[in-house]
């Protein structure tokens, strides 16, 4: 166990921290589930063995939030679990953000919602592609149009010779 969640503190661009007291079964299933959409997930673990993962990693900032019910989601994105939790903790008084660490940097709650506003990799990749896309698309309809500017001008001509 403690092995797994090392791997998990030193791969993930974020762990959120927080408690879950109070939340049933369903709606822990139900925030899974969201998460996993996400591509995070949630881990519940005892704090003791999560803090002893947690030497030397560069999501050790975080060792102190683990007291009480705690469970830690985490994803490879950086923004992914903090959105997830955040959304839900919105929804459901029960989960509590405590606060976070990304790459090394520890988080408090102020952070996590920070972050959670952020845009997703997939997000920026979209944007990106369009800027990249949006110039080649314009360039194309600058080529085309002085031929079909010619051709209507010939038509035009064309027309008048005729009559």
């Amino acid at each position: 166990m403690v092995e797994e969640l090392g791997q998990i503190f030193e791969s993930s661009g974020v762990v959120v921290v927080a408690h879950y007291a109070g939340l049933t079964v369903a709606e822990m299933q139900d925030l899974r589930a969201q998460m996993r959409e996400a591509g995070g997930s949630i881990r519940v673990a005892k704090n003791r063995l999560a803090k002893i993962a947690l030497e030397g990693t560069p999501s050790e900032p975080i060792a102190d939030l683990l007291k009480g019910m705690t469970v830690l989601a985490f994803s490879e994105d950086p923004v992914a679990a903090a959105k997830v939790v955040d959304a839900y903790a919105r929804e459901n008084d029960k989960l509590v953000i405590l606060g976070g660490v990304m790459a090394g940097t520890a988080l408090d709650v102020d952070g996590v919602k920070a972050v959670a506003k952020m845009p997703s990799r997939d997000e920026l990749i979209a944007s990106i592609a369009a800027c990249i896309g949006a110039p080649a698309s314009n360039i194309a309809g600058a080529i085309g149009a002085p031929a079909s500017n010619i051709a209507g001008i010939l038509s035009t001509i064309e027309d008048k010779a005729a009559a």
